[in-house]
Parts: C-alpha cells; structure tokens; sequence
C-alpha cells in the first residue's frame, strides 16, 4: 500500500491538483497531511479530487474556524487538533504540524514513522528506530512544492518534487 504524505499546501490549488492527479494515477487511498490547509475551501477541493481517505493534522495557518476543534469527521477528513495517530500496512504513524511536538512523541518508541511540517524544508533522520519526516510543502513556498509517498510494504519513503512529475 502506498500513502501520501503532504504538509503546508496553503490554499495553492495548483499544486494541489498537480497532487491529487498523482495520487489517483498512483491509486493511493489514504493521505496524511501535517497542517496548514489554510482555507475550508482548500480541504474541500482535496476531498473532492482524491479517491482516498484524509487524516489532517491542523496547523497554524487553519484559522479557519471550521477546521478547528476535538478529533472529527468534516468534509470527508479526519482532522486532528494536535497529534494525529493511524495504523496503516502495519505501521504505526503518527503526525503533527510541529517537529517539537512531533519529537516529543519519540520517546516512547510506539511509532515507526513520525510525520511533521511547518519549516517547509523536507527532511528525513532515524531518532531511536522510528523515522522522523518532513515532507516539505505542497505549496512551493521558500522551497519547491513537495510530498513524500510511503509504500508501507517496502518501508520506502520516497521524496517526490512536484515540478518533476
């Protein structure tokens, strides 16, 4: 199974769309983003354009206060108001908008891959066995527009840059 990773996509619908036609071509069902949507609209077109299931994270850019609140179901996402958590293909994965927080729950060694954004900067290190992983941001902003893609199978975690899709 292979799933998607994204982070900071503030609201560049273009981008997005570059994503969500990956994502279909590529059959991937469940894509974790760590924050920063931005806009209810912007989640609103992510669900609408991928066949596959949401697990968000919020971020300090969704002020939007619809997206705000306890764990729940909108708009055909899950949205997490801090650290969100998911067994998938026999990982366990948990996710966060902040790299602090999201280094916090690396102590107890529960997760083999930890998911972040906010710096914008991809980035990937081994903290006590469990990866650690930034999948940049889909908006191109202050780096070029990334996302990482996990096949949970292999255990291969893939930087993939939008411009060379």
């Amino acid at each position: 199974m292979k799933i998607g990773i994204i982070s900071d996509s503030h609201d560049n619908l273009a981008t997005i769309k570059k994503f969500t036609d990956y994502c279909r071509r590529e059959k991937i069902k469940t894509v974790i983003h760590c924050g920063d949507v931005a806009e209810r609209e912007t989640l609103k077109a992510l669900v609408k354009n991928l066949d596959a299931e949401i697990l968000l994270s919020l971020g300090n850019a969704d002020h939007d206060h619809r997206l705000t609140g306890t764990t729940d179901q909108a708009n055909g996402a899950r949205i997490f108001r801090g650290f969100g958590t998911a067994e998938i293909g026999g990982l366990k994965i948990g996710f966060v908008h902040y790299r602090e927080t999201a280094l916090k729950f690396l102590e107890n060694g529960q997760f083999d891959y930890v998911f972040y954004g906010h710096s914008h900067k991809p980035w990937m290190e081994n903290v006590n066995g469990c990866i650690l992983a930034n999948p940049g941001n889909l908006a191109g902003l202050l780096y070029k527009a990334t996302f990482a893609t996990l096949e949970t199978a292999a255990r291969k975690l893939d930087l993939k840059i939008i411009d060379r899709l």
